[in-house]
């Protein structure tokens, strides 16, 4: 991992200032010791706990209990770096699946879902007035991350394999000359969902990967990869991380087990740069102290219940689920959309992501005639680095929705499209007839 890279250029003025409290370094200090006498610890006793263990059923028709030591630290404060039995668990996964070079050099922290950690990355390094780079389209999660920095976010185009290069060094060198005329300063980070991103469903080559790290490096730019689809892929081959190529130390990933286990257990995992890391889990530590005991000790029951193979294997069943949805509801656009919309078949994940054709502007179509046609899609404003601009994408989810409402939505969508383009023609139609009487 490279020395030359200064990782206070990340951190900003405000996230420099943090210092550890006091308490939550003694638990992390004093937590498993055995025969330490502690008078200063400032939690509950234990015996005031309700719960007497905690039996999880589990689909397959085997179970697990928590109970006895286990029970007593998912009920109690722990160290904000996670439950240390799970933390361990997690580098072993990181390392066992991206094998990162320099891995001594990283450090693993358990966030309440990557969106968690994401929130604490940014807030470590952005200021008001800087700048960051997204893929455009971007996940609509971070956008709500950033509106509150006023700060210049800067979408890179994309094709049909993610963020072009050739974009992405145009971007730079425009901030660069900007900069450079005394207007901003460059962007030190950018936001990459690289695994049948949300919402276009597009997952980034390696090759291509390998060509956006140089430039990142080139750059002294740090990758906030936001890998949530990682296990919710559609190819033959497991892609290769950023993480996995990053050879100078310029990389965040952050992981979740929201889309292969359970959303609302709110875990994930966040690897990055010892130095990064340390400041991220200060910012964790005066927000939440950490995240939740209980869902890291499930998950940490799981890893020593399935092992690496068993989440794997599990994965594997996740994604052929999703991958016959998608395939029956590209069918469903097939029938019902085809001359009236164009699309891509999306990598994996859980969305696709679409061009109307015919109407600039999907914004009001869906968002209020639409309903009342008792349907519901995402316009694509919500994903563009400036929405305020008309555009023509749609997001439609085939997550949840049964088989037979995907079909149906599709065909109400097909005649919302048809309605729409005669009320533009109208609409026209009056402007030509108000030029001709003037």
């Amino acid at each position: 991992m490279s020395v030359g890279i200064d990782y206070s250029h990340f951190i900003n003025a405000r996230s420099s200032r943090r210092r550890p409290a006091l308490t939550r370094e003694i638990t992390k200090r004093q937590y498993g010791v055995k025969d330490l006498i502690s008078l200063a610890e400032g939690v509950p006793n234990d015996s005031t706990f309700p719960f007497a263990s905690i039996t999880v059923n589990l689909k397959d028709g085997s179970s697990f209990d928590i109970e006895g030591q286990q029970l007593t630290s998912a009920l109690q404060y722990i160290p904000t770096q996670g439950y240390p039995p799970l933390v361990k668990s997690a580098k072993n996964f990181t390392r066992t699946i991206h094998n990162p070079p320099n891995w001594e050099n990283y450090e693993t922290l358990i966030t309440n879902g990557s969106q968690d950690g994401m929130s604490k990355v940014l807030e470590m390094i952005l200021d008001d007035e800087d700048s960051i780079m997204v893929q455009e389209p971007y996940y609509a999660g971070t956008d709500a991350i950033l509106k509150p920095y006023n700060i210049n976010v800067i979408g890179v185009e994309q094709d049909q394999f993610g963020i072009v290069p050739k974009k992405l060094i145009e971007s730079l060198e425009n901030c660069q000359k900007y900069t450079e005329e005394g207007g901003g300063s460059m962007p030190k980070v950018i936001y990459l969902n690289p695994t049948a991103s949300n919402p276009s469903g597009r997952t980034i080559p390696t090759e291509r990967k390998k060509e956006i790290y140089k430039i990142c490096c080139d750059y002294n730019i740090l990758i906030l990869e936001d890998d949530a689809y990682y296990f919710v892929h559609f190819l033959e081959e497991r892609p290769m991380s950023f993480l996995s190529m990053d050879t100078q130390g310029r990389v965040i990933r952050l992981d979740s087990m929201s889309k292969v286990l359970s959303s609302g257990l709110r875990l994930g995992f966040l690897t990055g740069p010892k130095r990064l890391v340390q400041n991220i889990e200060l910012h964790i530590s005066s927000d939440i102290l950490h995240s939740s005991v209980l869902s890291q000790v499930i998950l940490e029951k799981l890893f020593e219940k399935w092992e690496i193979s068993g989440f794997l294997a599990y994965f594997e069943e996740v994604k052929a689920f999703y991958k016959t949805r998608r395939d029956y509801t590209l069918a469903c656009m097939e029938k019902h959309l085809k001359g009236l919309c164009e699309w891509e078949s999306p990598t994996g994940g859980m969305f696709i992501w679409f061009k109307v054709l015919g109407v600039s502007d999907v914004y009001e179509m869906l968002l209020v005639r639409g309903i009342k046609k008792h349907i519901t899609f995402i316009p694509g404003q919500n994903y563009m680095a400036d929405p305020t601009k008309a555009c023509n994408f749609v997001r439609a989810s085939y997550s949840k929705a049964s088989l037979k409402q995907i079909d149906k939505a599709m065909q109400l969508l097909a005649e919302l499209i048809r309605e729409e383009q005669v009320l533009l023609r109208r609409k026209l139609d009056s402007i030509d007839d108000d030029i001709i009487i003037k």
